[in-house]
């Protein structure tokens, strides 16, 4: 007796070829972390280790370790890079295909902790290769580990969907026109400041001396933008800023003001 079976309307639909492969389209594989010992002493490998196991069980979030930097999308470097482990991090680096993402792991691998000036050691990881993604720690928590690594898909995200913006893009965000008329002023103020007070400090410092900048009637003028800057740098209750609206008037300020006037001594404030 032959048997006629009624096939659903809506699994009918989603076994078309068109519709297998839109399906294909939303699928997306699990990523393959490649762990690179730079010199560790071995405390963040036993807790990426740990991270590893059912307890935590990474590859729910779809991380997999892979025996291979041929295979990775991510390399995981931990501990300070040593003089023989120079060369086959770079190899390594070198052999892990486009897109991918470093992370450094652990004090040493971020910064080089207590073995930043040794003989022995180049440093931290981004001494050699660019790193996207820092964990701290010494050694990190397991849970910071997949954290990190769970940031670190956004950033492999954006490098998928890679744009170069030219000159003549449409897409390019338009940038203000700057105080002085040249646009490298600002950003020059803008590294300045980060290396005078660190990258949080340093942007509190540059709004500071951009905000006391701007109330100058004229900020060609050098005497007077001068006169301002003591002013409002003199209204500062940590004496630090002060200090640093200073020194970016002299080191910055200054050098962009040569191409309109002869620069003098008294221009300079005496730190």
């Amino acid at each position: 007796m032959n048997k006629t079976y009624v096939v659903p309307e809506e699994i009918e639909n989603s076994n078309t070829l068109e519709a297998k492969l839109e399906h294909l389209k939303n699928i997306k594989r699990s990523f393959n972390v490649y762990r690179v010992d730079c010199g560790s002493c071995n405390g963040c490998e036993i807790e990426v280790f740990a991270a590893i196991t059912p307890m935590w069980d990474p590859e729910r979030l779809g991380f997999k370790l892979v025996a291979s930097p041929r295979h990775a999308d991510i390399l995981l470097c931990s501990g300070p890079v040593t003089r023989q482990m120079y060369y086959p991090l770079l190899r390594a680096y070198e052999a892990t295909p486009d897109p991918k993402v470093v992370v450094a792991i652990g004090a040493c691998g971020s910064s080089g902790g207590i073995f930043h000036d040794a003989y022995s050691v180049w440093g931290g990881i981004d001494k050699v290769i660019p790193v996207d993604v820092y964990i701290p720690g010494c050694p990190p928590h397991p849970a910071t580990i997949i954290h990190g690594l769970a940031s670190a898909l956004g950033i492999l995200d954006q490098k998928l969907q890679f744009k170069e913006h030219t000159q003549d893009c449409d897409e390019a965000i338009l940038v203000e026109d700057s105080l002085v008329g040249n646009i490298l002023f600002e950003r020059d103020i803008l590294i300045e400041s980060k290396r005078l007070m660190s990258y949080f400090f340093g942007r509190k410092l540059y709004e500071k001396y951009i905000n006391a900048l701007k109330k100058s009637t004229d900020i060609r003028n050098i005497k007077k933008t001068k006169e301002v800057i003591e002013i409002y740098s003199s209204e500062e209750e940590d004496s630090r800023y002060e200090e640093c609206m200073k020194r970016l008037h002299n080191s910055v300020y200054l050098r962009y003001m040569k191409q309109f006037a002869p620069i003098k001594d008294d221009y300079k404030f005496i730190i």
